[in-house]
């Protein structure tokens, strides 16, 4: 249900504690005010000193931020309050695109360290890919550096391959809920594009004539982007996002918009749940809901994802993909929907390794029209012996971990890599949220000032609309503290990461992936195992009373240094390579 005016009004006015504000031009501002709240549809502040903030409103203020004032001191902060609630006020009338960025720009990079300098190169594992199947489902659910060689070798056409997947985005897609929309009409004109080039002699790379599923908050010209949200789901994108250029450059075939849980959180969406294949009884995790769903499904030969907190990892656990999650800045973010400008990160999702430098290959590089895009080069060697190779770890975190964990770090050991323990700091890593909930807060503030947030299907406490709401009441000195212990964290996580080449542990260990998601490190997600587990929650708890359990796919992480991504991809080889299995399928899609 709506809330009333009065409820808005309030939101729009909201409640500040501070400096005062200058009162000049005040008559001026507020016919401003209203032109311009018109305009994007929120309701203008009233101009009016009778808000009704007294000494007592701070007093109970005071409570939410942990301070405490004397009468003297409250007195003196209500002189001239008005205005500074009425300034805030103007600042929300102004109108701010998603794509509108902050000035101040996060950069991974530490002061005083330099980074290798690196070509841009991937030398394949040199592995024989064998004929090409005689079935189709062997042929969706071969990984893609396999099937570039045999797109190369005019074993299989482009046409073919495309065909195969459409059909089984027909017959499976529904069932999963991973597609938001489906792009046959391109798919196939872009197929016939890479089998003519490659016939007369042009050849753009290993993801020519590949097909694949795009995030849906990454836009494709002419197609709906809807961010999986309900405010959104008519949302038609006017320009290709950078990623989708690149990737168009690359000669790669879209089959469609795979879903994301509405705002990048979670795997619910507008239209329904995305499914986890290996038990459909439960979601896949998100936010990179769709991708994980239709690559480990074999409805795609990869898939790009998105991840600010977990959006790549969390579902590659819950579907047994492989996850790459580039260092910051390395992946352009133009065109795509901005959920947290300091921590949204664009990756690949894929069913093997080697796949995942392939796509990360296609999509790297410097775009100048985003303002956190950095200029690296990118270089891989998936022939690479690791053995020597320093990876460090913490005996705590492996410490009850789970057995697919477990057969990770002995297949590293096994590889002939040297363990070196490490460890970071205890400080207060949970503070960090504040960020992705502030900036969240931030880029949808329309929602929650309309009160359009009312529309978000997933209205539970965890769920945005609330967390938005909450975020107006997280204090400006507190988030810049917050900022100051990001630098501290990256500190810490340089010192950590020196002398090793990698980091191995279970995913959420150690708070490792929200420490290296803040710090902007590299990491993939390699498929480990499985383990018997109870159809789960989007939090990973028991969804029932009923004790039967389903054996789901189990993954390790891998991080490294910042931009070398290179070393955690020849080390999750060497690992995949040992454990046997990253070709297993999930029934019933097989």
């Amino acid at each position: 249900m709506a809330r009333s005016n009065t409820t808005r009004r309030r939101l729009l006015q909201g409640l500040a504690v501070g400096t005062a504000g200058l009162a000049a031009g005040r008559a001026g501002a507020q016919q401003q005010d209203e032109s311009i709240a018109s305009a994007v549809g929120v309701e203008a502040p009233a101009n009016d000193a009778g808000r009704g903030i007294t000494a007592e409103t701070l007093a109970e203020a005071e409570k939410l931020f942990d301070v405490r004032y004397s009468d003297a001191e409250r007195e003196q902060i209500l002189i001239g309050i008005d205005d500074w609630v009425e300034r805030s006020a103007r600042l929300r009338a102004v109108n701010k695109p998603n794509g509108l960025a902050p000035a101040c720009v996060f950069d991974p990079r530490l002061p005083g360290v330099s980074y290798r300098e690196q070509e841009n190169a991937v030398r394949s594992s040199g592995r024989d890919p064998g004929p090409v199947p005689s079935g189709e489902a062997d042929i969706a659910f071969a990984p893609i550096w396999k099937q570039a060689i045999w797109l190369r070798q005019d074993d299989i056409t482009s046409r073919r391959l495309t065909e195969i997947y459409l059909d089984r985005i027909a017959r499976h897609a529904d069932r999963l809920e991973c597609f938001v929309t489906v792009t046959p009409e391109i798919a196939l004109r872009e197929a016939d594009q890479a089998d003519r080039e490659r016939a007369e002699g042009h050849y753009r790379g290993a993801l020519h004539g590949i097909p694949y599923g795009l995030k849906d908050i990454i836009d494709v010209a002419g197609v709906r982007a809807t961010w999986g949200a309900t405010p959104y789901r008519d949302r038609i994108a006017e320009a290709d996002a950078h990623v989708t250029q690149r990737l168009r450059e690359a000669g790669a075939v879209l089959l469609g918009k795979t879903t994301s849980g509405a705002i990048a959180y979670g795997d619910r969406w507008f239209d329904g749940i995305t499914r986890n294949p290996w038990n459909p009884n439960e979601g896949s995790s998100g936010s990179s809901a769709g991708s994980a769903s239709a690559t480990s499904a074999g409805l795609v030969g990869f898939a790009i994802g998105t991840e600010t907190l977990g959006s790549i990892v969390s579902p590659s656990q819950r579907c047994g993909t492989n996850g790459l999650r580039p260092t910051f800045g390395r992946v352009s973010r133009t065109g795509a929907m901005a959920l947290c400008w300091s921590l949204d990160k664009i990756g690949a999702i894929a069913r093997s390794v080697e796949d995942t430098a392939y796509v990360l290959a296609a999509i790297n590089g410097h775009d100048p029209m985003d303002v956190s895009s950095l200029s690296a080069g990118f270089e891989a060697d998936l022939s690479r012996d690791v053995r020597g190779m320093r990876v460090g770890y913490n005996p705590a975190w492996f410490e009850g971990a789970a057995e697919a964990d477990m057969a990770a770090l002995n297949a590293a050991r096994d590889a002939g890599v040297e363990l070196v323990e490490r460890s970071m700091p205890d400080l207060p890593y949970d503070a960090l949220f504040a960020v992705v909930e502030a900036e969240a807060a931030a880029a949808f503030e329309e929602l929650t000032l309309t009160g359009r947030d009312d529309e978000l299907v997933w209205q539970d406490p965890p769920a945005w609309p609330n967390t938005w709401r909450r975020a107006r009441f997280i204090s400006a000195v507190d988030m810049i503290n917050v900022d100051r212990l990001r630098r501290q964290v990256m500190n810490a996580a340089g010192e950590m990461f020196d002398g090793v080449d990698a980091m191995i542990g279970p995913n959420f260990a150690g708070a490792m992936l929200v420490i290296t998601n803040y710090t902007g490190h590299p990491c993939l997600a390699v498929r480990s195992g499985y383990a018997q587990q109870p159809t789960r929650t989007i939090f990973g708890g028991a969804a029932d009373d009923s004790e039967t359990t389903f054996q789901v796919p189990h993954v390790t992480s891998l991080w490294a240094p910042l931009f070398e991504e290179g070393n955690i991809l020849a080390l999750g080889r060497a690992i995949e390579d040992r454990l046997g299995v990253v070709d297993d399928r999930p029934e019933g899609f097989a």
